[in-house]
């Protein structure tokens, strides 16, 4: 099991609170784009796809970046790839902003608005990439390898009252106007960096050792990667189809299935919360919490293909999300706890790209499968979700340190 690397004797003790707010602001601004795209591109007059698009493109960004970011911050330092992330992010998101707003007023041609709103939305992304990356890397080198999953979850629950939050202050802001959400929002990642700039530590304590690569491959990695994998997947598929699953299966006109499907996402972030905070008390082992979490919602899942209410797959996403919740700290806890000092922040990399993969693939999947039969997306996820809890642990369990330190790749 691998330890944090030594403290020196003047260091401030470290405190998660920046990475939590700078997490939970740059999450409030991401989701607040997402819940008015819609709105946008139909005043603007692009198609559905074209939104979906201007959405996915960001998980795309993060699949390519996330390790390229995770290595630059075991070379250079959480600290200044997390200010750069910041930064970047706030000068996108504020570009962004400028084209929209311009664009609402001045309406111009499809192309123009569809590559813009590709080009700002892909360039927040290619930012954003490095926020999760370098807050899990720090994480890991500040935090005992048995406290990880507590801290991470920590970090998650901030990001769910993102989630909850983001969606919400758009919503009351759009009343006004299409532009004022976003430009409010603008503010959050800049507040980011500010926070971060002032309360980050200077001192790299992993900077003592020099960065060992991590391939893509590393069978210390293997398991935590496709739990990431299958966590995102899962996660998107539910996104993709909730609206349509209200519409074809419950039966509800457009408006009813539009609220339908945004309080099941609320409830989503709501269990998220709730689910972390749980984590935090129970600090069980990584695997033992990744079991537990991917058997309660795999039966959430499950509970999808059941419900005939509004309030049954209200419930049934609030049950799946809960068990996302201990999913999502553990497998990045056990990859932490997989490797060494000089390698976290390629790891941390390396894990991003597997999410990133499952926010790309997700949305296709559960699109293709839907059209064959409403219920087998759910299913879908659930069975993944058994094979995840079913991982045998003797074929991939932690070695002894002793072992491990001869297997770096």
């Amino acid at each position: 099991m691998s330890t944090v690397p030594a403290r020196p004797s003047n260091a401030p003790p470290f405190t998660l609170l920046p990475l939590m707010i700078a997490n939970m602001a740059c999450t409030m601004a991401m989701m607040a784009f997402v819940s008015l795209i819609g709105p946008i591109v139909r005043v603007l007059g692009l198609a559905t796809w074209q939104a979906g698009a201007a959405v996915t493109v960001a998980g795309v960004i993060w699949m390519l970046l996330a390790r390229p970011w995770g290595q630059a911050s075991d070379r250079f330092g959480r600290r200044r790839v997390l200010l750069l992330g910041t930064a970047g992010f706030t000068l996108a998101y504020w570009a962004l902003c400028l084209f929209i707003d311009v664009s609402l007023h001045l309406l111009p041609s499809l192309s123009v608005a569809f590559i813009g709103l590709m080009l700002g939305r892909g360039l927040i992304g290619v930012f954003y990439a490095a926020i999760p990356v370098g807050g899990f890397a720090l994480i890991a080198d500040n935090v005992e390898p048995q406290h990880r999953a507590r801290a991470m979850a920590t970090l998650g629950a901030a990001n769910a009252v993102g989630l909850v939050l983001g969606p919400a202050v758009a919503a009351l802001l759009a009343r006004v106007s299409l532009s004022l959400p976003l430009y409010a929002m603008a503010m959050l990642p800049l507040l980011a960096f500010l926070v971060l700039l002032r309360k980050l530590p200077r001192q790299e304590l992993h900077l003592k050792q020099a960065p060992r690569p991590v391939r893509l491959g590393d069978p210390r990695l293997r398991r935590p990667m496709a739990v990431a994998f299958v966590a995102m997947l899962c996660v998107s598929i539910a996104q993709i189809t909730v609206s349509f699953y209200a519409l074809d299966r419950l039966g509800l006109d457009p408006a009813d299935a539009a609220q339908t499907a945004g309080i099941a996402l609320a409830a989503v972030g709501v269990a998220l919360i709730c689910s972390q905070l749980v984590v935090r008390k129970l600090e069980w082992p990584p695997l033992r919490m990744i079991r537990a979490g991917a058997l309660l919602s795999a039966s959430g899942y499950a509970g999808c293909m059941l419900v005939d209410s509004a309030w049954g797959l209200w419930l049934a996403f609030f049950v799946s999300a809960a068990g996302m919740g201990a999913v999502f700290p553990s497998f990045s806890a056990l990859a932490a706890n997989a490797v060494e000092a000089a390698e976290q922040g390629a790891t941390a990399g390396s894990i991003g790209a597997a999410q990133g993969f499952g926010v790309v693939i997700g949305p296709l999947a559960g699109s293709l499968v839907y059209a064959i039969e409403p219920r087998l997306p759910y299913l879908l996820a659930a069975v993944l979700l058994l094979l995840v809890a079913g991982w045998p642990t003797a074929t991939d369990s932690p070695r002894p340190c002793q072992e491990r330190t001869n297997t770096h790749l």
